[in-house]
């Protein structure tokens, strides 16, 4: 019973993590952390490292807690919890550093109908290059308007 329980904890983060991800993009990073975000939308640098990056960072340690907990207490979610957090972690950074940005030169050729309907959300937050203005939605369920044939 404790795997089933485990499993939907699971899911159940990652999903929420999609959630997440809009919120702390429209309200934070587009809020009072444009500093760190901005140079997502406009690099002015040369550094392959984004300060940006700091909300993976925050996200990791957030992860790595809830494993802490649930190895040295008896609060055992702490591992479906972590692993749901981490796994929306690396989806994400698959699909919005890798494919949409480039950040490693993979997927380039990926030209089925998810893969367009991503981009072109994408194109449609990075249209603006300030803080407000730009579209906010998540990055794996992206709005059914952006995936045409």
């Amino acid at each position: 019973m404790n795997i089933l329980i485990g499993l939907f904890i699971f899911l159940a983060t990652f999903c929420f993590m999609e959630f997440m991800a809009w919120f702390t993009h429209k309200y934070v990073m587009h809020g009072f952390l444009w500093s760190l975000h901005r140079d997502h939308h406009h690099k002015d640098h040369d550094s392959w490292f984004e300060r940006n990056d700091a909300f993976f960072i925050f996200y990791a340690i957030v992860s790595m807690s809830l494993f802490y907990l649930g190895a040295e207490t008896s609060f055992w979610y702490g591992w479906p919890l972590g692993f749901g957090i981490l796994a929306y972690g690396i989806a994400y950074f698959v699909v919005h550093d890798i494919f949409i940005h480039q950040r490693f030169k993979m997927f380039r050729n990926a030209n089925n109908w998810y893969a367009k309907g991503v981009r072109r959300a994408h194109k449609v937050h990075h249209k603006h290059l300030g803080k407000e203005e730009s579209e906010n939605f998540g990055m794996l369920v992206v709005p059914f308007k952006y995936f045409k044939k």
